[in-house]
């Protein structure tokens, strides 16, 4: 009898150990997904109402601070070129020999007639930074088990106010998010599959995109080729390097 009782009152806590909390989700999450640095080559197809478009990219990045793009085709976008630098976003177009500065509501418009918004290229990597975490459930999402995590801003500077995410519980990597405003109106989904174990992390090689608010079958963005945490010349992140 006393063997059962001390069973029962350890079941509780065993049970507890076993759900992580939302914030020791994100910080797994974000071992997965953020670096020191990046460079990739990638795809991105356009879904739209009317016509599919295919567009290729060479990036680098360094942590969430800075990024570079530059766009290699089709013909009508080689050789545009995008610049982050913290909170600020510059594009030089080949065609008008222009360097642009992307700020206030121009940051919602669309980039390039994809599901993404510049705001999106904005967005911080790193979840724990800008959101506090719950465990909501648990679901099954393309046969693997997954935390369900709503995630509640911190600040009314983000982008989303509440995010919803499915985690998968070995991987730590998310497979399905849903983003809302702050009046609880879905504006997008992604969709993230191909994870891939790339070193020490795992890591989704594609992830569909669908703007909730707009006519068309979504954004997919495939990334042929990654390598994390190496050195990137400095030049590459001035407004210099843009032409």
């Amino acid at each position: 009898m006393k063997k059962l009782i001390i069973i029962l009152l350890l079941t509780p806590a065993f049970l507890w150990a076993q759900e992580p909390t939302g914030k020791e989700i994100l910080e797994r999450i974000d071992k997965n997904m953020a670096s020191k640095s990046t460079i990739s080559t990638s795809k991105m197809i356009i879904h739209g109402a009317r016509q599919t478009r295919t567009i290729e990219a060479k990036s680098w990045g360094m942590g969430n601070e800075k990024s570079f793009t530059e766009y290699l085709a089709p013909v009508r976008e080689k050789g545009t070129k995008m610049l982050k630098l913290e909170d600020e976003l510059w594009i030089y177009s080949p065609s008008s020999d222009r360097i642009i500065k992307i700020s206030g509501h121009m940051l919602k418009q669309s980039l390039m007639g994809s599901d993404l918004s510049y705001e999106d290229m904005m967005d911080n990597v790193e979840l724990l930074e800008d959101y506090d975490a719950g465990v909501i459930g648990s679901e099954l999402i393309d046969e693997r088990d997954c935390w369900i995590v709503e995630l509640q801003a911190k600040t009314a500077e983000v982008n989303y106010q509440i995010r919803k995410i499915w985690v998968d519980k070995v991987r730590y990597i998310p497979l399905k998010e849903e983003l809302y405003a702050k009046s609880g109106k879905l504006l997008k989904k992604t969709e993230l599959s191909n994870i891939t174990r790339i070193g020490n992390r795992w890591y989704p090689k594609k992830i569909v995109f669908k703007d909730m608010l707009k006519k068309g079958d979504g954004t997919e963005f495939i990334i042929d080729e990654i390598e994390f945490d190496k050195e990137i010349d400095a030049y590459i992140f001035t407004k210099a390097s843009l032409k």
